[in-house]
């Protein structure tokens, strides 16, 4: 048995879900801890409560709904595309709140039109926000991970540099740090000097000898979990990220896109002269944001209540393109987000590539912004019909 309550409105909710032609699923609380820790992100990571079966596997009670309803997915062998619609608790630990609460969204499978996929998402999340809240005035802020990730592959970088950028995206601190680093490269220290030295010569076949040897002396080899060859790999990629500055043009050309933060109506007008300025090629990410925007426009989405934010992610390691966040205007709770995840099913077992987009609702914070208009409403009449004084008999 559950124990907190159901929010009350998760009828409304459930109705809201039908209405979009989505199949609901349930999955089990206790769920494999190895998919979360591998692709969840640093952030959902460190707050997962983690457990053992008897049989030393490692397992945690469920952290959030995404990954647990592609398991299932692929586990029945569903065909797509599909629509699946949630709505459980969860666990994890929180800044603030409870550390046991209920989410619901939708999970949007293998809909090979991107565009209208992402457009339906945003469209569905701020849609079943605005009946469960009405008469609020919503906000949506998106950004593009695919957008980030083309600019950082436009500019040069080595693939480690590249990695580390993409991984940081959304985390405006982060990034700074490693803009930092890049401006001001630090030398690699405590290397043995003959190791130093066959990595600045490029002898990789003497590089990989000699840790060899070094890992037979110490006995190291037999608890190994690297070869030699991986080793000497991970060294020389090492030394050229701890070597590689980026210059001025290229570091003020990033951090000017990072700055971007406009209405999305005038984002692709403001991407493109970037892009030309910069005299940077954008490719297909910039080609699939215009028409995921022509799409939000033909849905009859309000853009005008929408922004695009570059350096905007979310603390979600699977994120491949589109990310969004829903807020109450005045309010910095975020009530719904989401983004596409096109790689998260291949990298769970999916034999075929499944491209899917799909947003969680935090009913937590909904019920509480529900409770707060409710408390205007009263308020509010108090002040209209204030009550009556009643005279005195003299």
């Amino acid at each position: 048995m559950p124990l907190i309550d159901m929010p009350e409105f998760s009828g409304d909710l459930l109705a809201e879900f039908a209405a979009r032609r989505t199949e609901r699923v349930n999955t089990p609380v206790i769920q494999p801890a190895e998919p979360f820790l591998d692709m969840a992100g640093e952030d959902l990571r460190r707050r997962i409560f983690l457990t053992e079966s008897e049989t030393g596997a490692n397992l945690c009670l469920r952290p959030e709904f995404t990954i647990p309803v592609c398991l299932r997915h692929i586990e029945t062998a569903t065909g797509t595309p599909k629509r699946y619609s949630y709505l459980g608790e969860v666990f994890r630990q929180r800044r603030e709140g409870a550390y046991e609460f209920y989410q619901a969204g939708i999970e949007d499978l293998g809909d090979k039109d991107i565009a209208s996929a992402d457009a339906r998402a945003v469209g569905d999340a701020a849609g079943i926000l605005k009946a469960l809240l009405p008469g609020r005035k919503l906000g949506v802020t998106l950004g593009d991970q695919a957008v980030f990730e083309a600019v950082v592959n436009a500019l040069g970088l080595p693939f480690g540099w590249q990695r580390r950028l993409i991984h940081a995206f959304g985390d405006m601190a982060h990034l700074e740090a490693l803009l930092e680093r890049l401006a001001r490269p630090q030398p690699v220290t405590g290397l043995d000097p003959e190791i130093a030295g066959l990595l600045a010569s490029g002898n990789e076949a003497e590089l990989v000898s000699r840790i060899d040897r070094t890992m037979q002396e110490t006995g190291y080899s037999t608890n190994a979990s690297r070869s030699p060859a991986e080793i000497a790999r991970r060294l020389k990629e090492k030394l050229e990220l701890a070597e590689t500055r980026l210059d001025g043009t290229a570091l003020l050309l990033l951090r000017e896109f990072l700055t971007l933060q406009l209405p999305l109506a005038e984002a692709p007008a403001a991407l493109a002269g970037f892009a030309d300025a910069a005299d940077l090629k954008l490719g297909p990410a910039a080609a699939l944001f215009d028409a995921r925007l022509a799409a939000l426009a033909n849905a009859g989405a309000d853009l005008s209540a929408m922004t695009y934010r570059a350096a905007f992610g979310r603390p979600l390691d699977y994120y491949t393109g589109l990310v969004f966040e829903v807020t109450e205007e005045g309010s910095p709770a975020v009530l719904a987000g989401g983004g596409r995840f096109d790689r998260l099913l291949t990298l769970l077992g999916a034999k075929d590539h499944i491209p899917a987009v799909g947003f969680s609702l935090w009913l937590d914070r909904i019920e509480a912004a529900r409770g707060a208009a409710a408390g205007r409403k009263v308020e509010a009449g108090f002040r209209a019909d204030p009550p009556r004084e009643e005279k005195s008999v003299q």
